[in-house]
């Protein structure tokens, strides 16, 4: 049995591998270049070379291991070792040089998140967490943010770019934390928003729908960085298609007051 440090290491390698194929290559600027996949969400070959190069690092150290990844497998079995891979979190910023993308790896046993790593490639900034070992960037260790108080808060977010059918939710939410906080912010990766939760960068953190590839590996960043993560109703969540609130406890439970509304 592969320990959640072993998956980590074995993640790690893989991310890496996928980074320095992703520095080596052209960016597709055109838009003639990029697949739809949906409404504003977007796929290059680039992703899909990257996820491939991920899958074989992945299989060829733990072969039987199954690959959830956005691109290649999104509806891929969810028992034993699964490996839920976003091989560019934030592919709109990758394509327009924008430099807050990351490779994204978590490892899920049976249903248990166990450890997960993201790689913030233009940054070349590891973050990394194994369940009971803490969080980690590169090599210091990771805690969320002390602040209690939302005024002095900094937020980070997602616009629900896909899903056009919850902007009116969305907004409503965002009059309420824009001017209770000392600010709201969007990058556009999911996958980073989540390590800047664990390393207190960010307060807290909502979006209304995440696909298991956005969210798994910051959801155990945000855990074993002493923080919490909910779906928007409260309950504890793992990798899933639903909304998000994450925090330390205090941001946490303001933040998903109103995230339930």
């Amino acid at each position: 049995m592969n320990s959640a440090l072993d998956l980590t290491r074995v993640a790690t390698a893989a991310a890496q591998r996928a980074a320095t194929h992703l520095r080596a290559i052209r960016r597709p600027r055109n838009p003639a270049d990029w697949d739809r996949k949906a409404h504003n969400d977007f796929v290059t070959d680039a992703d899909r070379a990257a996820e491939e190069i991920i899958a074989a690092s992945l299989l060829g150290a733990i072969p039987g291991a199954t690959i959830l990844g956005e691109e290649l497998s999104p509806d891929g079995r969810r028992d034993g070792l699964v490996w839920i891979v976003d091989p560019i979190d934030g592919t709109t910023n990758f394509v327009h040089g924008f430099p807050n993308w990351a490779v994204s790896i978590a490892a899920e046993v049976d249903g248990v998140l166990e450890a997960g790593v993201v790689l913030h490639v233009e940054a070349d900034r590891r973050y990394h967490a194994a369940r009971g070992y803490g969080a980690w960037r590169d090599g210091e260790r990771l805690t969320v943010s002390p602040l209690s108080d939302p005024a002095h808060a900094l937020i980070g977010t997602g616009f629900p770019f896909k899903h056009p059918e919850h902007l009116t939710r969305y907004l409503r939410q965002f009059a309420q934390v824009a001017p209770a906080t000392a600010g709201i912010r969007r990058a556009g990766s999911a996958a980073l928003d989540l390590c800047w939760v664990a390393e207190g960068t960010f307060d807290g953190f909502w979006e209304l729908m995440l696909a298991p590839w956005d969210m798994a590996a910051g959801i155990v960043l945000v855990r074993e960085a002493g923080g919490v993560v909910s779906d928007l109703e409260g309950e504890t969540t793992g990798a899933g298609h639903t909304g998000l609130v994450a925090g330390n406890p205090a941001i946490h439970a303001w933040l998903l007051e109103i995230a339930k509304g």
